[in-house]
């Protein structure tokens, strides 16, 4: 799933080309993404014109010239293009957007796992989940006292706390894997066994969230590639030295998602190699 870092040089990439765009044509060749009727989508899209894009966790929000918003949640395959229309369509290509410019904004999904939805300030709270989310991971009002009071409601293993967009939105699977790491605490520890110390540390290793828009700033052109490449220290880098000490890194396989860790930095030396053996680890 798209993250805070992707979703942002995807937000500014979408910013240099939309903004002010007025909406020609809809075209929906796949509906299954879009929670609206497809006549309707077509219907009200078709003539309004395209705000600046913001984001809220891992949500992208189109505000419309009519007071209407697009929401996406682009989940694990969603990807955007800003193409010339006689460029060849990709097979999972959902829904086209063409543009004033003419040019098209097209959105693909590989496997059909996005949501789009069509909503207005007042109904924006009735997006399945977006109401319950925690504050955003880069508000600045996400300060460290928030921060731990937020921990305090809640339990289980501290990276289930961390992607936990009831906690804190935004964050997912692979750079919970970065936090952890940054901050040298074990992902299988559990939030209320945090010192205050590895909580201090815990809420400083938020800025490789930063470090990641920054890294993306400087080394993503004028298009965004199909695959963000992810700057990544330990996420699916198993195998591999550790950045830091050198040790070599290992991961815990679930049936959906992988947990990267360093064992000398983070598990006081013990390995894991699968999830039957999770309840050992603190």
């Amino acid at each position: 799933m798209p993250e805070v870092p992707d979703l942002e040089a995807i937000r500014a990439f979408l910013n240099q080309h939309i903004v002010g765009q007025s909406v020609t044509r809809v075209d929906v060749p796949i509906p299954v993404v879009i929670r609206v009727p497809r006549e309707e989508f077509v219907r009200l899209l078709t003539g309004d014109s395209f705000g600046e894009v913001t984001r809220y966790g891992k949500y992208l929000l189109f505000p419309l010239a009519s007071g209407r918003v697009m929401v996406l949640n682009a989940m694990l395959t969603g990807r955007f293009s800003y193409v010339d229309p006689k460029t060849r369509k990709h097979a999972r290509t959902c829904i086209v957007f063409g543009l004033s410019d003419g040019c098209e904004l097209r959105y693909a999904d590989q496997r059909f796992m996005g949501r789009v939805y069509l909503v207005t300030p007042e109904t924006l709270k009735d997006v399945p989940q977006f109401a319950e989310m925690g504050p955003d991971v880069l508000s600045p009002d996400l300060t460290e006292a928030v921060y731990v009071e937020r921990l305090h409601k809640f339990t289980g293993m501290i990276k289930n706390i961390i992607v936990n967009h009831k906690f804190v939105a935004g964050v997912g699977n692979a750079y919970a894997d970065e936090i952890l790491w940054e901050a040298r605490l074990s992902p299988f520890k559990k939030g209320s066994e945090l010192s205050a110390e590895e909580v201090e540390r815990l809420h400083g290793a938020l800025h490789v969230l930063g470090d990641a828009i920054d890294h993306y700033e400087q080394t993503i052109g004028p298009e965004v590639p199909d695959k963000v490449p992810m700057p990544l220290k330990v996420h699916r880098r198993e195998g591999e030295p550790c950045p830091r000490c050198g040790t070599t890194i290992e991961a815990v396989f679930f049936s959906e998602h992988q947990t990267n860790y360093c064992p000398k930095e983070q598990t006081g030396g013990r390995v894991l190699k699968d999830r039957r053996l999770s309840k050992l680890l603190k």
